[in-house]
């Protein structure tokens, strides 16, 4: 198999993810732009976290660090452990909690923790005692996610704590909100942000400290509250972070997809009127009906609940998926189709104007971040430009 580019890649299976890069780039510079002509052009962290999504965070942060991004976000110290082992030196963030036992590794490989309690300040003491290196950290304020975060009503208490502790680098204060479409809710946690730490702006500056809370749908429609770095999220990836009825924003239009998941075709046979196909039969034929069959199943992360419900392009013209979806292969009514055994299959990317994961997330009442984390358990990415 190859890439567009022509490098040979040597993968053992007919199914893949397509990872676009060129894509990637087209989306942050026009989100960087957008930010640029309406918000004070804040610094962009760039959340790469469950492995970019599903993209590929090792093979993705070379063209954002190439766009301009100087900071990254992760879920785990893991996560981040993993960029620096492959010369990621930027600044990264651990957006989630870290045990304390595992400080000592974020020291090591100068990764910023969130901290929001206590035994966080303790852990930084003691560990500065022993290795005399600071924690890189930042603050994490819970303004009404309920998920981490030091209360709201502490808040105030503990950056000032933090800021006394010369063992601790405080390298930003932030929150996450619960519903940037609610506004009254939005404008509940921003108050409470603001309340806060607006009484530390004098010492953040000379610390360097920055203060952020957007994520990508929050960007969009609150540009004026980017503080000074914003967090970009899904909507770099090419899909939408906003529901289904709400005013999106003109800019997410010009947004590309930037995964694709492409199969070829394994056999093609002819299913006699009357024959059933796949487990249980729900598919019977109604007349003699050209299959083609992929291998690609759920065990992939291509959801069962879709059976019967996709709708993939083969040779520039739409093809329904029919049958129960399997574990290891799926099965495509392709009648009337000019088609081999070894031509391509797309199930999701530009070249396929019906189907997306944001459309597969609608079908399957759930969010596209859930669908691109999954498409990657047994599937080789190719990276294209």
């Amino acid at each position: 198999m190859q890439n567009y580019r022509g490098t040979f890649v040597n993968k053992n299976r007919d199914a893949w993810v397509e990872i676009n890069l060129g894509n990637l780039e087209n989306n942050v510079l026009k989100i960087k732009d957008f930010l640029n002509k309406n918000s004070n052009n804040p610094d962009i962290l760039a959340v790469i976290k469950a492995d970019g999504y599903g993209h590929g965070s090792l093979m993705c942060a070379p063209t954002l660090i190439a766009c301009g991004i100087k900071e990254f976000g992760v879920a785990s110290i893991d996560e981040g452990i993993e960029l620096r082992e492959n010369k990621i030196n930027c600044p990264i963030l651990v957006l989630g909690a870290s045990p304390i036992w595992a400080f000592e590794n974020a020291i090591k490989y100068d990764i910023t923790l969130s901290i929001f309690n206590e035994e966080h300040i303790e852990t930084a003491y003691q560990l500065y005692k022993r290795l005399n290196k600071k924690l890189k950290a930042a603050i994490k304020i819970d303004t009404g996610m309920n998920r981490i975060g030091i209360d709201k009503n502490s808040a105030k208490e503990f950056i000032q704590k933090v800021i006394n502790c010369d063992f601790i680098e405080l390298k930003s204060v932030f929150t996450h909100f619960a519903d940037v479409e609610n506004k009254a809710l939005f404008s509940r946690q921003i108050e409470e942000f603001n309340d806060a730490t607006s009484s530390f702006e004098k010492e953040f500056k000379l610390k360097g400290t920055k203060k952020h809370c957007l994520n990508s749908p929050g960007m969009f429609i609150y540009p004026d509250f980017g503080f000074d770095m914003v967090r970009m999220g899904i909507i770099m990836w090419g899909l939408t972070p906003f529901s289904d009825n709400f005013k999106v924003p003109e800019i997410i239009s010009e947004m590309l997809p930037v995964m694709g998941l492409k199969a070829r075709i394994t056999n093609i046979h002819t299913l006699k009127k009357g024959d059933g196909i796949s487990y249980g039969h729900t598919y019977i034929a109604q007349k003699d009906t050209k299959i083609a069959t992929i291998p690609i199943g759920y065990a992939d992360g291509l959801d069962r609940r879709l059976s019967g419900n996709i709708t993939a392009v083969l040779n520039d013209r739409p093809i329904k998926q029919i049958g129960r979806i399997t574990m290891d292969q799926v099965m495509f009514d392709v009648t009337g189709v000019d088609c081999n055994v070894g031509d391509i299959i797309i199930l999701l990317g530009g070249e396929n104007k019906y189907d997306s994961i944001d459309i597969w997330a609608k079908k399957l009442n759930t969010i596209n971040y859930e669908l691109t984390c999954r498409l990657k358990m047994r599937l080789p990415r190719i990276y294209v430009r």
